[in-house]
């Protein structure tokens, strides 16, 4: 019985040792190249104007924008994985560039088959 009790505990412990594990993964934060890569801006799909109210903008993966924040702007193509839904702008935002605290929420274009 002494010997279950122990097996129990440690397989518990490996458990929550993994769990933890995962959880911590979940926070990597991640650099531009995770979510596409900057381009020139004459291959921009559409310019976004970045307001100092701005909070959010929708773009679709497989979209080139130009994001314009005052005088400053950058072009980026965004090639996610499928669960990607949500990019902080700043981190996509080349160094040198500020932008406002602004969410990117990329929509997935793969086609749905049955």
């Amino acid at each position: 019985m002494k010997t279950t009790a122990t097996s129990l505990f440690l397989s518990l412990t490996a458990a929550a040792a993994l769990f933890a594990g995962g959880a911590q993964a979940a926070d990597i934060a991640h650099d531009a190249s995770y979510y596409g890569s900057g381009v020139a801006a004459k291959a921009a799909d559409r310019t976004v104007v970045i307001k100092p109210t701005t909070r959010w903008v929708n773009v679709k993966n497989g979209e080139t924008v130009t994001f314009a924040s005052g005088d400053q702007n950058f072009t980026f193509h965004f090639d996610t994985y499928p669960q990607t839904q949500v990019v902080k702008l700043n981190t996509i935002a080349p160094d040198g560039v500020n932008v406002a605290p602004v969410r990117v929420y990329v929509a997935d274009t793969r086609e749905v088959t049955e």
